[in-house]
């Protein structure tokens, strides 16, 4: 590649899921926002019947394919499953082509909740009590409140599908009469569903950067204001209603736990590029893993970019500095290899 050409980006919005708009303004807000004077962008789609768009014009599989291959890198904006599940990197991948974010097994397992859980707790990193549950064994005893209560503890529960995000699908139960909408409409968006102890605390998150030369930077925690019910649903999510403060007043030791937690899954999972790690602070201090996303919303409003904003990266840098470290990590660019940097193990912070 020419150092004197544009870098061709390929964007990929959309998806075939419940995210799908989510997708759209993603892909949207990081085609436009791409210096031009760097970067020649080209625009892919997948509807939310699966169809591809290419340049918002229908299109076969086989042509968006081609539309990919041609790229210098690609940059999957599409969240959720068919996307942020290591689909599009593997897509990539098979083609030859640099991707931004995280490659196949990190997006696979991070989208997986219950495998995020196994890993993290594997790691040293505090979990919700929980239990995983299949369409199946929700038709027998293993799927009444009785039961379930024995695996996870009082109520109040968070009922989610394990591969989703934007908390489309989720619910709060309080009480057992809730128990069978709440799984309804979690089975209505996966075949498998988690069923967790609801943690009692602040909701902190906080974002992963990986640059260029390979270093990772951990921006400013963000919290999360939820409503009295103490539950960030779908709707306060992007009604324009959604309350932050950034930085989070945390604690020292707190903070620092907080960076531990999130370095050591970024590492774990064999993230790349970025990631969103989400966390409950309980108020004796303990951090709490709740999800990690390895393509969070990116929209200039969205959460990581404001993270990184407010500590004076702004947004077109660093949606340059994504497709450099992925140019980067492909050996595409000059100068000396990224770093392998793994995360502080989080026993150490203890």
């Amino acid at each position: 590649m020419s150092t004197t050409e544009p870098v061709r980006v390929v964007v990929i919005g959309g998806g075939a899921n419940s995210e799908h708009e989510v997708g759209l303004a993603s892909a949207a807000s990081v085609a436009a926002a791409l210096d031009p004077t760097r970067y020649a962008v080209a625009r892919l789609t997948i509807d939310r019947d699966g169809g591809w768009r290419s340049a918002d014009l229908p299109c076969s599989f086989p042509e968006a394919a081609a539309v990919l291959a041609a790229a210098d890198v690609v940059f999957p904006a599409v969240h959720g499953p068919g996307g942020e599940d290591g689909s599009l990197a593997a897509l990539a991948a098979l083609a030859g082509v640099p991707v931004v974010g995280s490659p196949v097994g990190a997006g696979a397992v991070a989208m997986d909740k219950w495998a995020t859980k196994l890993v993290a707790q594997a790691s040293g990193v505090a979990v919700a009590p929980g239990t995983l549950l299949t369409r199946d064994e929700r038709q027998d005893a293993g799927a009444d409140a009785t039961s379930l209560g024995a695996a996870v503890g009082p109520m109040p529960w968070i009922v989610k599908p394990v591969a989703g995000g934007s908390s489309f699908g989720v619910s709060r139960v309080d009480a057992p009469d809730q128990l069978d909408a709440a799984l309804a409409e979690a089975f209505a968006h996966d075949d498998r569903v988690l069923v967790e102890r609801m943690v009692t605390g602040r909701e902190v998150d906080v974002a992963v950067l990986e640059r260029p030369d390979g270093e990772l930077v951990v921006g400013p925690p963000l919290e999360v204001l939820n409503d009295a019910a103490g539950f960030f649903d779908a709707d306060t999510k992007y009604d324009g209603s959604a309350r932050f403060v950034l930085p989070a007043p945390l604690d020292p030791a707190v903070a620092e736990r907080v960076d531990v937690v999130a370095r050591t899954l970024f590492a774990r999972l064999g993230c790349a590029g970025l990631a969103r790690v989400d966390c409950f602070v309980t108020p004796d201090g303990e951090v709490v893993l709740n999800e990690v996303n390895t393509m969070p919303g990116l929209t200039a409003q969205s959460q990581l970019p404001k993270m990184f904003a407010s500590v004076g990266v702004d947004y077109p840098d660093l949606l340059s500095d994504l497709v450099e470290t992925a140019l980067r990590g492909a050996g595409r660019t000059t100068g000396p290899a990224p770093s392998t940097r793994s995360g502080t193990a989080v026993e150490a912070a203890r």
